[in-house]
């Protein structure tokens, strides 16, 4: 049955649908980057709020910058913004859910004017962000916006037809202090070490380039909570389409598919309010610094270090390298000796439970979660999520070898060929430049290691770490990742 307001009442007794009418709710909360880490995520709680009775001034219109934002919109659009949650876990019997918390989403190449009119109004009180590690244009080796870059550059040229998310935000703030409006909060929900302080140091660089007077403005009323956002959702799939038709007879253009797990710890700084969030679950904190640490170091890190080598052996899915018992000691081993022995006392969390969790996390079959999605973006992904670890081990001056095999996996992997002779793409919006740095086999350790605004100027510099990065390069290409792991593993 295809999914629309007009059929929630005919659906199987097993999907829950909204309690509440989708109708008469308002929109409160503008979404930039609505994809499934959002719909699983945050939409989620909000969901969870509105079927409660509650939040109904919370609803969220979702906001595409980009042309490819187009088939989201449509796809929701068409069955009146609603979208179905599968919960993928290995036991039977998980949520399946219609949600209807994002009630409208608008596209920046529509109507620009538009957009900034919505952000703009004061019924939005909360912007919230998902626009992926790189998005935030923020040299790594730097830490220095770049203000070089295109879609700035034009945006400060032409500040009432924007392209960037500076530009639309900077556009609709300053609507907002003309008017006299207060303004909204800045939340962003990307995997960033202190994703608020990224998202507010880029903004303002922005709007200083624009106008001096209103990045003043936005420094004093804009507030930018950081948060740690968990949950693996991987793409959907048409299999995943198919499954939900014939399991339990939705039609839905684009569902979103998540494992059981759902976590979102946050830092309790809004300036205009916000929902109830931690009725449902959200963890409020006035530092959120170590559960974020917890969580890139030992997750992000560690999904970086099973996924290229996954690649490189010929699995394409999270749970066929964890299988492997071989693969399963090299990540267990690396969170145990690598990561944990840098992690603060994270308060209410325990570390042996957590990493538990985690391994069972990433064995979780049915999910079916994606090597690719994982291996995705990954110049973007190594500087926060690796880089931090390796920097700690060499000034502390720790072993480096499991360290250094995450690096070596990725530079082999960007040939484009795993160990069965497949050729595969490079999903990053820097593959080709990426690609040419192993293009000379001679050359490899001094092209990627000393691509400062990936791994610094710390790693290049460590001859211990260049060291064990040859080893690990040259044992790759000539050994395989199976004997690489066992000489590393000892057996």
């Amino acid at each position: 049955m295809k999914l629309n307001r007009k059929n929630l009442a005919a659906l199987a007794p097993e999907v829950e649908v909204p309690v509440y009418d989708p109708s008469t709710v308002r929109q409160g909360i503008a979404h930039i980057g609505v994809g499934g880490f959002h719909r699983a995520h945050q939409a989620i709680y909000t969901e969870a709020l509105l079927n409660r009775g509650e939040a109904r001034e919370w609803g969220i219109c979702g906001v595409g910058l980009r042309r490819e934002d187009r088939a989201m919109q449509q796809a929701l659009a068409e069955q009146d913004h609603l979208y179905t949650m599968l919960v993928l876990g290995d036991e039977p019997g998980l949520e399946v859910r219609v949600v209807g918390a994002i009630n409208g989403m608008l596209l920046a190449e529509d109507s620009p004017a538009a957009l900034i009119d919505k952000l703009a109004d004061p019924a939005i009180r909360i912007v919230s962000l998902t626009i992926t590690e790189g998005g935030y244009c923020i040299d790594d080796s730097t830490g220095e916006f770049m203000a070089h870059l295109p879609d700035i550059q034009h945006d400060l040229a032409h500040p009432q037809a924007p392209r960037s998310v500076f530009g639309f935000l900077c556009a609709a703030l300053a609507k907002r202090r003309a008017a006299g409006t207060p303004a909204f909060t800045l939340m962003s929900c990307d995997n960033l070490p202190h994703n608020g302080a990224v998202t507010r140091k880029a903004l303002l660089a922005f709007a200083h380039l624009a106008d001096h007077e209103l990045a003043s403005w936005i420094d004093s009323h804009v507030s930018f909570p950081n948060a740690m956002v968990d949950r693996i959702t991987p793409m959907t799939s048409d299999a995943h389409r198919a499954q939900l038709a014939e399991r339990h007879g939705v039609e839905d253009a684009w569902p979103v598919v998540c494992e059981p797990f759902l976590q979102w710890v946050l830092e309790d700084k809004f300036v205009n309010g916000r929902p109830a969030w931690e009725k449902v679950g959200v963890q409020f904190t006035d530092d959120v610094t170590p559960y974020e640490e917890m969580k890139i170091k030992l997750l992000n890190g560690s999904h970086l270090a099973l996924t290229y080598l996954g690649f490189l052996k010929g699995y394409r899915y999270v749970h066929e390298a964890m299988n492997d018992p071989l693969f399963r000691r090299y990540v267990r081993t690396f969170m145990d000796l690598d990561v944990t022995p840098q992690l603060a006392a994270v308060p209410g969390i325990d570390l042996e439970g957590y990493k538990d969790t985690l391994i069972e996390r990433f064995s979780n079959q049915a999910i079916a979660d994606q090597l690719e999605r994982v291996c995705s973006d990954g110049s973007s992904k190594f500087p926060k999520f690796i880089v931090p670890t390796i920097n700690r081990l060499i000034e502390d001056g720790r072993s480096l070898e499991r360290a250094a095999l995450v690096v070596a996996a990725w530079a082999l992997y960007l040939k484009g060929v795993d160990e069965k002779g497949t050729s595969y793409r490079i999903p990053d919006p820097r593959a080709e430049f990426c690609q040419a740095l192993v293009s000379d086999d001679d050359q490899v350790r001094e092209r990627v290691l000393g691509v400062e605004v990936i791994f610094g100027t710390a790693i290049p510099q460590s001859a211990a770490f260049v060291t064990a990065f040859e080893l690990c390069y040259d044992s790759l290409r000539k050994l395989g990742v199976t004997r690489t792991l066992q000489t590393l593993l000892g057996d």
